[in-house]
């Protein structure tokens, strides 16, 4: 029973939302408080960017991990972060910590 009723209001409330439909354009409104220059789009929008102008080669980065990891006895280039370096999770989160710390 309240199912019906619940669709049944919700079906007149489609019907009469459809005939009242507004235009899809309006005519814009001129108003005295909002100048038409605020929201003009400028010529040139200048990009913001907060990052160095360049990147740091990969050599410098492995280096710079490399020097971070040194005390492990079974580190190498190739060596898989997780299965040769036998961290626990403590460790490992420890480890990428130290890493984010070097600033890369």
């Amino acid at each position: 029973m309240f199912r019906t009723v619940l669709l049944r209001s919700a079906r007149s409330a489609a019907c009469q939302a459809v005939r009242r439909s507004s235009p899809i354009a309006r005519p814009a409104v001129a108003s005295s408080f909002v100048k038409q220059s605020q929201f003009a789009p400028s010529a040139f929008q200048a990009a913001r960017c907060y990052s160095a102008a360049a990147g740091l080669e990969k050599p410098e980065v492995e280096g710079r991990i490399i020097d971070l990891l040194k005390n492990f006895d079974k580190l190498s280039p190739s060596s898989h972060f997780a299965n040769d370096l036998g961290l626990d999770s403590l460790d490992t989160v420890e480890v990428v910590m130290a890493i984010e710390e070097v600033s890369l």
